[in-house]
């Protein structure tokens, strides 16, 4: 499904087409690094007794990949029990060097030449660190000047906002916390066959449920195109699915959009809510996890409070949870997820929101002004 520039396709941009590419993408990521029910058959080489006996992972990334990176702190913390630091590629470089000896570090960027973050790998081996990356695109200056490099396998991407770039680097960042969690010893058999299985199936739940979000996405985008302010909101892991999506509407259609962990409206951004500035909400929930569980019953306190402001409410919601509907102007439903990989689903109907917006406001979703694919000097 890739294409060089001057292909034509059934897509009016490439955007959209790469949004549709996904879960050929995922499949392809999960081809390359499953076999059988084995991650990285291969193994990670020189840092893999690094990452068994570490006690910290520092992720340095920019931009959406910094988003993936906190998805899997999360995933990387929860399953394998290391603890995991996330720094902006930009600010690594000026951090202190008295930090906890002996981290791993692992850099993550679509291009594998964006500056910041070579800079950050490149002092990371200064400071003798074991360095790990994971980029889309084989030979770059990433993949060749890190102990291990890690491949998304998502095909070129051309489209200046990242779409399947992002839901890769999702699927491998998982791969890597469940590979994490078997070195460590941190879960069940049934457990990891339970998560694998799930992830395999992915793509195929994408591809029933992408004609119907495109549709829904577009309905959004045209009630709500002429708002100026949005506020996302999601709790653990998918606060990063929040930012992202927040970021997805900057860049494509030059509205603000703020990504904030839902728990923290109340702490300043709840002055912003009124009927003219919509709040989008993941309140997705894993009804097989008590955590999940608390959390939802959280989020729908903060939807009726928004509601009682006189909020706009569009949510992203798990199919089968229909406590929030009453009080929501608009919802997406994605299929029941485990609650570490319901974010590779709930970003997508971000992304076609955030594209359709762009395109009815005129906008060249495809080369936003003033940005480029490759941030290749700091």
């Amino acid at each position: 499904m890739d294409h060089d520039a001057s292909t034509p396709t059934r897509f009016p941009h490439r955007m959209l087409q790469e949004i549709y590419e996904q879960p050929d993408a995922i499949s392809a990521a999960i081809h390359h690094h499953v076999s059988g029910r084995v991650i990285f058959r291969e193994g990670l080489g020189s840092i893999e007794a690094a990452l068994q006996k570490c006690n910290r992972i520092i992720i340095a990334a920019s931009g959406s990949s910094r988003h993936a990176g906190l998805a899997a702190e999360i995933m990387i913390e929860d399953l394998s029990g290391i603890a995991v630091d996330v720094e902006y590629a930009s600010e690594y470089c000026y951090r202190s060097t008295h930090a906890t000896a002996a981290p791993v570090v692992m850099v993550i960027t679509q291009s594998g030449e964006t500056a910041d973050t070579i800079a950050a790998l490149r002092v990371a081996r200064d400071r003798k660190a074991n360095t790990l990356a994971l980029s889309n695109v084989a030979g770059s200056t990433i993949s060749r000047e890190s102990d291990i490099n890690l491949l998304t396998y998502a095909g070129p991407e051309l489209s200046i906002p990242a779409t399947k770039s992002f839901t890769t680097q999702l699927t491998v960042l998982f791969l890597l916390a469940l590979f994490l969690a078997v070195k460590r010893n941190r879960i069940s058999p049934e457990n990891f066959n339970r998560y694998l299985s799930e992830l395999e199936s992915l793509p195929d739940l994408l591809r029933d449920q992408l004609p119907a979000w495109d549709a829904q996405a577009l309905a959004w985008a045209r009630q709500y195109k002429d708002a100026q302010d949005f506020l996302y909101l999601g709790r653990a892991v998918h606060y990063p699915i929040a930012r992202e999506g927040a970021l997805k509407l900057k860049e494509s259609s030059y509205i603000h959009g703020e990504g904030y962990p839902t728990g923290e409206l109340k702490h300043g951004p709840n002055a912003l809510v009124d009927a003219d500035s919509p709040v989008v909400i993941l309140a997705t929930c894993d009804g097989s996890d008590p955590d999940s569980l608390l959390r939802y019953q959280k989020t729908l306190g903060v939807i009726e409070d928004v509601s009682k402001q006189g909020g706009k409410l569009l949510a992203i919601v798990s199919a089968g949870h229909h406590k929030a509907q009453p009080l929501i102007n608009n919802a997406i439903s994605i299929p029941p997820a485990s609650e570490l990989l319901s974010p590779i689903l709930e970003v997508v109907p971000l992304q076609l929101f955030a594209y359709h917006v762009a395109v009815l406001n005129g906008c060249d979703v495809d080369h936003p002004r003033n940005l480029v694919k490759a941030v290749t000097r700091e």
